[in-house]
């Protein structure tokens, strides 16, 4: 069990990095819609309106869809559910760079050209991410923690959140140290068109496959209570 939850502070450091990556592009789109000028930190309010959106469309809608496809009560098993919302990332990963080189001209200078709302679908799917992991996860950790123990393996998948943003924090940290040794700008400076933001999706991408692997490999060895 410690393994799977283990993969959980890994794929909530993968998101907080999103947090980042979309401040970072934003600062370089087009913040005005009409005559409003939109605040780049305030799309950050769609992920939780895309969660709190989500969760009944996962309860009346993903759930019994999924259910007419298998046997489970729930559709799919808490693993399967917990592994849907690891993969989100990939997908994720794959819209920001769609977005980052369609801001690209000829020369490989980003223009500014785009909209600050085309962010809010990716905060939609990573609220979808959120509701499947975040369920999938309480979930197992509550079907499968003898009785006595509960309350404390639901509250170590919710230490999973804050672990991974601890996580996030350092993974942020070293890849500035790094990469910004003498008068190199970084991958991450403020302006786009002197860093390498490409080589951070790479780097993530890395990171989430590596991780979505392992949770694959310790799900299909794990034994249920059931079992």
């Amino acid at each position: 069990m410690l393994p799977i939850w283990a993969t959980g502070i890994v794929f909530f450091a993968i998101l907080a990095q999103f947090s980042s990556m979309f401040l970072v592009q934003g600062r370089m789109m087009d913040t005005m819609v009409g005559t409003f000028a939109i605040p780049t930190v305030s799309l950050a309010c769609f992920d939780a309106v895309s969660v709190i959106l989500f969760v009944p469309v996962y309860d009346r809608v993903v759930i019994p869809a999924a259910r007419r496809f298998t046997d489970n009560e729930r559709g799919f098993s808490e693993l399967r559910w917990f592994g849907i919302g690891q993969s989100c990332p990939s997908w994720l990963l794959g819209a920001q760079q769609f977005f980052h080189d369609v801001q690209l001209d000829s020369r490989g200078l980003v223009l500014g050209r785009m909209c600050i709302l085309w962010h809010v679908p990716q905060y939609l799917l990573v609220g979808a991410s959120v509701v499947f992991a975040c369920v999938g996860q309480s979930e197992f950790f509550y079907n499968e923690a003898p009785v006595s123990m509960r309350s404390l393996c639901t509250a170590l998948g919710l230490l999973t959140v804050s672990l991974g943003s601890y996580l996030s924090s350092l993974v942020v940290t070293l890849v500035s140290s790094i990469t910004t040794r003498g008068v190199e700008p970084g991958w991450m400076p403020n302006n786009l068109n002197v860093g390498h933001l490409d080589r951070l999706f790479w780097l993530v991408a890395a990171l989430s496959s590596l991780n979505l692997a392992v949770f694959v490999c310790c799900a299909k060895r794990y034994k249920t209570l059931k079992q």
